[in-house]
């Protein structure tokens, strides 16, 4: 499809919506002169609502580039993110334009921050994790007059372009692996999902499916924080002795699915005959444990190939016609711990 190209905004721009002078926005927006605090605040509504970034390379004009692509991602401590980094890189080195990593630790004022950041630097494109956004944040995006693409997710309407997979069809499709398998006292454990959109997503999708088939998650847990071995463990071990009638425990990622089969496998319990489990991602980590846990692969590397691969013939032929919403199909591993039947 071919995308029609947007100019950058401008001072201009601001000062029309605002209604003052370029001048005087520029003291806003610089911070310099005596301007009144009405003055103030009605230019930085305007900017804000406009998604006005300032431009920080001095004496350029307004419409230069840095060759820097912006990649905004929640997390580097996360083991899906490195994978991503390492497709966009793939790409991206055989062109004259340079990644640059802004994390936001999963907080949507923090994304804002960073995205006015990064974009004053005038980058010639921006990746960026997940569709949901603060309204300023889309509005930057949406203002920014360069190549934008949203990865990691399918669900939802992107700014621009977007590279990932469907989370509730992920959901969903573990949801028929489990069922089909025989189980049916389900438990579920992951991070809080108000700030993890996609790990909502599969959660809805999941439940979707066992509600079609009458059946209810009996127990859950959530917790803040990275995905780690020792929280899966932790709360594997809580679950259990809560509910000790579960037959099968899904885990938002392989992380805390990891923690949660060692566990398991210490106190001698059937894996999958007395219960199964299964985690999301198809983290590297999972080929070190005694047993292969269950999980998709949430084609990461893919992703950040195919992101990159936008920006960078985008930017190369605005005009050519590139498919610019990419749909990946992540396919189950059912390893050792979920029955096939």
């Amino acid at each position: 499809m071919t995308t029609e190209t947007k100019r950058p905004l401008t001072l201009r721009d601001v000062s029309e919506a605002s209604g003052v002078s370029e001048m005087t926005v520029s003291r806003v927006l610089r911070n310099r002169g005596d301007v009144s605090d009405a003055t103030r605040t009605r230019v930085l509504a305007a900017a804000k609502e406009l998604g006005y970034v300032p431009n920080k390379i001095a004496g350029a004009l307004a419409s230069s580039r840095v060759n820097l692509v912006a990649v905004i991602i929640p997390s580097l401590s996360n083991m899906v993110f490195p994978e991503v980094l390492t497709g966009i890189n793939q790409v991206l080195e055989d062109t004259e334009l340079q990644p640059v990593v802004g994390v936001t630790d999963y907080l949507p004022e923090k994304e804002e921050k960073v995205l006015y950041e990064m974009l004053s630097w005038r980058p010639s494109g921006v990746i960026i994790a997940g569709l949901e956004h603060t309204d300023a944040a889309r509005a930057m995006l949406d203002s920014a007059g360069i190549p934008v693409v949203e990865i990691m997710d399918a669900d939802g309407k992107p700014v621009d372009a977007m590279v990932g997979i469907s989370h509730r069809r992920a959901g969903r499709e573990m949801a028929q692996a489990i069922l089909k398998a025989g189980y049916k006292h389900i438990g579920f454990m992951g991070t809080k999902m108000p700030l993890d959109h996609r790990a909502r997503k599969r959660f809805e999708g999941f439940t979707e499916v066992l509600g079609k088939h009458g059946i209810e998650i009996e127990d859950r847990e959530f917790y803040s924080g990275g995905s780690a071995l020792a929280k899966g463990r932790e709360m594997t071990q809580t679950m259990m002795e809560r509910s000790p009638e579960l037959d099968f425990l899904y885990y938002s990622n392989d992380m805390i699915g990891a923690g949660g089969l060692l566990y398991l496998l210490e106190q001698g319990i059937d894996i999958p005959g007395q219960i199964g489990l299964a985690g999301f991602n198809n983290v590297e980590l999972l080929q070190g444990l005694p047993r292969n846990l269950a999980t998709m692969d949430a084609c990461r590397l893919e992703i950040g190939r195919q992101a990159a691969k936008i920006i960078a013939e985008r930017l190369d032929d605005p005009d050519s016609e590139i498919e610019t919403r990419v749909t990946l199909t992540p396919k189950i591993s059912y390893g050792d711990t979920l029955k096939r039947r």
